[in-house]
């Protein structure tokens, strides 16, 4: 049966390349609307975020996530960001006094924003817009934070690069169900899986000169694929002060 949401849907894919036409604001704020329509913890909507289309604030923010392109090209930035400073307020106005102390109340902020930033991406590409999601906006969090401005008890979770596509994107296959889908208890041996998906995505050439010397064995190359890029990347300690400006923002982490 057709479904156009489910189409929606699998046809994600990031996009990279984007024209030069501008997004009107008219229509970010109908995919920010989309994202407030997420769910959300309790209804406390605990999440933010900042719009950016100037272009020398983009280029900074390029800078501060590694130098990628596609965030200068993007006529429109999107921060999406955990958030408590309402919440702050709120208990104000009542008499209380906030809480911010507990990881729980970091993971429900940032799920919110999480949830939210995936309901803007689908509203964003069923406008005919393309969207990139831009992990190493956490790469400098406590610059971005400067940059943006961004009070106390707010944290910097995500971006989002928005525009119209210079082509469709490439849509990479995803890992079976095999290894996803755990039918009432969590099965462990997925080695099955992940070997068919290293060979689906070595097949897909996104790998393609990638490939280096097999340690200690010189000459011989080994067949680079999702399984050695991904090993590559969790065995190395990344954002590693991250814990440090979440607590500065007013998060206490108990």
């Amino acid at each position: 049966m057709d479904n156009s949401t489910l189409n929606l849907i699998h046809a994600h894919g990031s996009v990279r390349r984007y024209k030069p036409d501008p997004v009107p604001a008219s229509l970010i704020e109908r995919i920010v609307a989309a994202g407030q329509r997420a769910s959300t913890s309790s209804n406390m909507q605990t999440f933010s975020v900042v719009a950016v289309t100037d272009a020398e604030n983009r280029a900074a923010l390029a800078e501060l996530c590694g130098g990628q392109k596609h965030i200068i090209q993007a006529p429109v930035f999107l921060t999406w960001c955990a958030d408590r400073y309402r919440l702050e307020r709120v208990c104000q106005m009542r008499g209380y006094a906030h809480n911010a102390e507990t990881v729980e109340n970091f993971l429900v902020a940032a799920v919110d924003a999480a949830i939210a930033a995936q309901n803007a991406a689908l509203a964003a590409e069923s406008l005919g817009l393309g969207i990139c999601y831009i992990g190493s906006i956490r790469n400098n969090s406590a610059r971005v934070i400067e940059l943006l401005n961004l009070p106390e008890h707010v944290f910097p979770v995500s971006g989002m690069t928005i525009g119209y596509p210079e082509q469709p994107p490439r849509i990479r296959p995803r890992l079976s169900q095999e290894a996803i889908l755990h039918w009432e208890e969590y099965e462990q041996d997925q080695d099955a899986a992940l070997y068919a998906y290293d060979k689906a995505m070595i097949e897909t050439g996104i790998y393609n000169g990638r490939q280096v010397d097999v340690p200690g064995k010189e000459g011989e190359m080994e067949e680079y694929g999702w399984l050695e890029h991904t090993a590559r990347r969790t065995s190395g300690l990344v954002r590693a002060e991250m814990l440090s400006v979440i607590k500065k923002q007013g998060f206490g982490m108990k």
